[in-house]
């Protein structure tokens, strides 16, 4: 799981989805803004309940997105703030591995 100091607080999640810019992928959509004074990137990841009733299965998918961009936490620039939003349900991990280094890849 990705550490609590590079997740996004909630009062910041409310403002990236008033001010964010969006990149969309067949599975997830990454909604960022760019922080003027933020020394490392915060990152969280949303399974909303219309994707997945189960709350089970809502977490597992966030544990899930948190390993997987543990990997490239240092590919993503420093100032960025963001959210994963689940679109639908993926078992594999390797698909959404390459979804997120998509995402990551039009960042830069």
């Amino acid at each position: 799981m990705l550490s609590k100091r590079n997740r996004v607080e909630t009062k910041a999640v409310e403002r990236i989805f008033k001010e964010g810019r969006f990149i969309n992928s067949s599975i997830l959509s990454f909604k960022f803004i760019i922080e003027k004074n933020s020394k490392q990137p915060h990152i969280s990841f949303i399974a909303p309940k219309n994707i997945v009733k189960l709350a089970v299965k809502r977490n597992l998918l966030r544990r899930r997105g948190y390993n997987i961009f543990k990997k490239y936490i240092k590919q993503i620039p420093s100032n960025i703030s963001g959210v994963f939003i689940f679109k639908k349900y993926q078992d594999d991990i390797l698909i959404l591995e390459n979804e997120i280094k998509d995402i990551l890849t039009k960042i830069n």
